[in-house]
């Protein structure tokens, strides 16, 4: 598990290139027939990718004692959305097919899981966010018909995109965990702009959908500290609740968000004026 430790946003104003990608920036979200796990103190997300081709995947019996409990979701909630071909997730005896940017929401105290691909040339790959919960909620699959869909921006500005709203209090009940997943229209490249904070959340932005020679701009830092990172597809980044969080793309992309924090209110932000930014 790579464990990483919050970032105060005056040691951030600090950071070259090089330490800002090891802070923030998650490289390497999927590798074939493993799991990947990244444990952030800020907020005490878990961010990670599980990618099974040649037979199931699960969680190691002790990876428990690494939270300091006797097994990952003793008192987590977990979020998935897959982005790749068919998955059978069988959750404590329970069986689950979850599709092509279909999500998969786990409540708390699920002991055994297991990922597996229905098709090993078409590998599932399940992008996953896993938040501390104080409750259990049922687990269940929500499909697109299932999403709340919000049409937003405008291709003047570049930034005509769709929100599918899968892990929200309008579709499933959870303790502090929300995602979803944003498209870009063809012609369109910026996300979340006007941007704005969280003060009361944090987020983490996961980039897919792209080709190889193309890449991201992502924005971050203060208002008026603003730094940017490289990324290319399948790479996560973290965002602090004092940092702004968008980007801009050499070609049109999907990302998804998931936020964590003191509410399930998704448009609880903290706008930044254009004027402002720098």
């Amino acid at each position: 598990m790579d464990v990483r430790q919050s970032v105060h946003s005056e040691h951030a104003k600090t950071l070259d290139t090089t330490e800002l990608r090891k802070k923030f920036l998650i490289e390497q979200i999927f590798t074939p027939n493993q799991y990947t796990m990244v444990y952030s103190h800020i907020d005490r997300i878990v961010v990670g990718g599980i990618m099974p081709i040649d037979g199931e995947i699960s969680f190691d019996d002790d990876i428990g004692k690494q939270f300091g409990v006797n097994y990952f979701l003793e008192r987590r909630e977990l979020g998935l959305i897959n982005i790749g071909g068919p998955a059978n997730i069988v959750i404590d005896g329970k069986s689950y097919a979850v599709g092509n940017e279909e999500a998969l929401y786990v409540g708390k105290g699920a002991k055994a899981l297991t990922f597996s691909s229905v098709d090993k040339a078409k590998p599932a790959k399940l992008y996953y966010n896993s938040a501390p919960a104080h409750a259990t909620f049922p687990t269940r699959v929500i499909t697109q018909d299932d999403a709340v869909k919000a049409p937003l921006g405008d291709v003047a500005t570049c930034n005509k995109r769709t929100i599918c709203k899968y892990l929200v209090p309008e579709v499933v009940e959870t303790c502090q965990l929300s995602m979803g997943l944003t498209r870009l229209a063809e012609g369109s490249n910026w996300n979340s702009m006007p941007t704005h904070t969280h003060e009361r959340r944090m987020e983490v932005y996961f980039y897919f959908d792209m080709a190889d020679d193309t890449i991201i701009f992502h924005m971050m830092g203060e208002p008026h500290e603003t730094r940017h990172l490289v990324m290319h597809n399948e790479q996560a980044v973290i965002s602090p609740s004092w940092s702004i969080h968008t980007g801009v793309g050499t070609k049109n992309y999907a990302f998804i968000w998931g936020m964590i924090g003191e509410n399930l209110t998704f448009d609880d932000m903290d706008h930044i004026a254009m004027k402002d930014l720098r």
